[in-house]
């Protein structure tokens, strides 16, 4: 599975290999890095009258792995919790890919790994989520479409930030 710009192809070209130049990012693998479902209250938490209050936190991180090629996490967590405050469950999953970036300047590195290749994997990870949340006896738990695009600009604004309240020595 990959991802290609292929805005160099001739009007009226469909489909096939992309041309040569553009910019591709190959998903070489997909796979659970960790996973982890707590339901500490069951059986008597599956018997909740009104629905949980979810709470839930995302994350995308990248490392090399070699020359070309990345690894990519995305790091879903999510808890449910009764009105009364009771945790019913708690979700963790690492859910990654390995990568390939062919042609991809050193300046749009940050928006393939970060955007384009979540934006890639997601629609897998959120099934898992929903999968894991159906299994532990809740109903399945469906996770909002992400703007990875704005992930990543509130991530910038949170260093920029950081940086500009730093002690200068």
């Amino acid at each position: 599975m990959s991802s290609s710009d292929n805005s160099a192809n001739a009007p009226g070209e469909a489909g096939g290999a992309p041309a040569p130049g553009a910019r591709q990012i190959a998903i070489n693998a997909q796979y659970i890095k960790d996973m982890s479902f707590e339901n500490p209250g069951a059986p008597a938490s599956l018997l909740q009258p009104q629905p949980p209050e979810l709470q839930l936190s995302m994350d995308v991180n990248a490392g090399g792995l070699a020359p070309g090629r990345f690894e990519v996490v995305l790091a879903i967590r999510a808890a449910a919790r009764s009105s009364k405050g009771e945790t019913l469950f708690m979700l963790e999953l690492a859910y990654a890919a390995a990568v390939t970036l062919v042609n991809v300047a050193e300046s749009d590195m940050s928006e393939a790994l970060l955007v384009e290749t979540p934006r890639i994997i997601f629609p897998f990870a959120r099934a898992l989520v929903a999968e894991i949340s159906l299994a532990g006896g809740y109903p399945p738990m469906l996770l909002p479409i992400v703007d990875f695009k704005e992930l990543l600009r509130h991530r910038q604004d949170g260093a920029a930030n950081q940086a500009a309240a730093a002690p200068k020595s």
